[in-house]
């Protein structure tokens, strides 16, 4: 099938000149021909015409008045109008005016009208080319422009507070509460909190919620590594400034240009480092390593500490200025032993993740699991509860993990009913007579044992040395029941 020839229009009240300019033109192009410029605009109307070659003198309007419309009305269409050689300049400056693409005199060769028609069908050809590529430009750029800001909400909602996680009524909210609207001022906090209570998370939400979310996020924990390493690190190094280092490496504080740098454990920061990190937070400079020109960098700076920094500072271990630079607004993270409502989420959380990550599906923890675990102080927060997580699943059996697999020093932590029993150091170290702290730490082995071994009275009565007698007499003593069970008085 072949193509469609393109469409020329020749417009002359000299019907030999229409005669003669169609036979040259024939062959390539479909053409139509008119006497006038009213004939021709009604052709116009009919056809898609993409070239016109008009004579300038006819009869009613001339050729440039006619092609003056037809910019108007049809402006893709290629314009070429015929002269003699005796129109004036200010013909000429119409023509210009008209928006002309050429014009021919006469008299014309048929080689010369047949290479200005095909050159004219390649003008309109690349015309609607470049129109349609600025349309799908343009609808390219608002699609890209729209999906980068659905991966962007996308991006906060899931690095976001929503992230952040903790049960209803958790004394974590105030908090959060605090840090959104923190994150919506561009200035340095500090968070501090013991080691595993969130920090890092709590910075990435902040920055995910800040005007520099789409900008980078870099972290960096600062304790235990030394200077040179800390200085490389987060300031980079010219090539040749260390030995083996045959390229430039660039630091954090570039990698994090014009986003956030979260700065962990600075309360374990040296002096040399301290100083060199109050240039980065008053003046935004620093000098990579090697380099003897200071580069400037528009970083956001959050830090982390375990502890409140001001008793540093009035003892002389922390900078001032540093901690006034860092510390434009502060965050305490609470500990999970004050944050108990959050302890099932959490393990929950940490549980499933686990199970993701080695392959072993579960369907999550059972109601005395998470009593157990709600009542430890878990001092070493978030790791601690995660390696325990680890653990549980490695030894699980079933698909909801029970209390029989938590660890020992766990299941000898008193229920939430109890939370008035002391701990075991508490215990050894408190007041009270020999019988009572002894019956204290009894109490505490024979629930751990039963729990472990799922209720089994033989086997815990075994493992202790005790008679299933002697087992059942001490349960009553302490009024151990067995979680679950149903009484004989509740049946009634």
């Amino acid at each position: 099938m072949t193509d469609t020839l393109p469409t020329i229009l020749l417009v002359d009240d000299e019907e030999h000149s229409l005669a003669s300019m169609r036979m040259a033109l024939e062959d390539d192009f479909d053409c139509l021909t008119a006497a006038n410029a009213d004939e021709a605009a009604a052709l116009m109307e009919e056809n898609y015409v993409q070239v016109i070659f008009c004579d300038q003198r006819m009869p009613g309007r001339t050729g440039v008045e006619f092609l003056t419309e037809v910019r108007d009305r049809w402006p893709e269409t290629v314009r070429i109008i015929i002269t003699g050689y005796t129109e004036s300049s200010d013909m000429i400056a119409a023509i210009n005016e008209a928006g002309i693409y050429q014009f021919l005199t006469k008299p014309w060769h048929p080689d010369h009208l047949l290479m200005t028609a095909k050159n004219a069908t390649d003008l309109f050809a690349l015309n609607r080319d470049h129109e349609r590529l600025s349309l799908e430009m343009r609808y390219l750029s608002r699609s890209v422009e729209s999906k980068l800001e659905e991966q962007r909400k996308a991006l906060r909602e899931g690095l976001g507070f929503e992230n952040v996680l903790r049960g209803p009524n958790s004394p974590l909210e105030p908090v959060i509460a605090q840090a959104r609207q923190f994150a919506s001022f561009d200035v340095p906090v500090l968070i501090f909190g013991e080691n595993g209570t969130g920090k890092a998370a709590l910075a990435r939400a902040m920055h995910y919620s800040s005007l520099r979310s789409d900008r980078p996020f870099q972290e960096l924990n600062c304790t235990g590594v030394s200077d040179e390493l800390l200085e490389l690190e987060l300031f980079g190094a010219r090539r040749g400034a260390l030995p083996g280092l045959s390229a430039n490496k660039i630091g954090l504080l570039q990698k994090a240009d014009r986003g956030t740098l979260f700065l962990n454990g600075v309360a374990d920061l040296s002096p040399q480092m301290q100083l060199a990190l109050v240039r980065v937070a008053t003046e935004g400079s620093f000098r990579p390593l090697g380099s003897v020109e200071s580069q400037r960098v528009n970083v956001r700076l959050l830090a982390g500490s375990v502890h409140d920094l001001r008793k540093d500072v009035a003892e002389g271990r922390f900078r001032s200025d540093l901690y006034y630079a860092l510390a434009r607004a502060t965050l305490a993270v609470p500990p999970l032993r004050e944050r108990r409502s959050d302890v099932p989420v959490l393990a929950q959380n940490l549980l499933f993740t686990a199970a993701s990550e080695h392959g072993k599906p579960v369907h999550g923890l059972s109601e005395d699991a998470v009593r157990f675990l709600e009542a430890y102080d878990w001092p070493g927060n978030l790791r601690e509860m995660e390696n325990e997580m680890v653990r549980m699943l490695i030894f699980s059996q079933d698909a909801i993990l029970g209390p029989e697999l938590i660890s020992r020093h766990i299941l000898q932590a008193a229920p939430c009913t109890e939370r008035g029993d002391e701990a075991e150091e508490a215990v050894l170290a408190g007041t009270g007579t020999l019988k009572d702290r002894v019956e204290r730490i009894e109490m505490r082995i024979l629930r751990e044992t039963l729990t472990r071994l799922k209720w089994n009275k033989s086997r815990a009565a075994n493992e202790l040395g005790l008679s299933r007698v002697g087992l059942r007499a001490k349960i009553d003593r302490y009024g151990l029941e067995e979680p679950g069970r149903v009484t004989q008085s509740e049946e009634d």
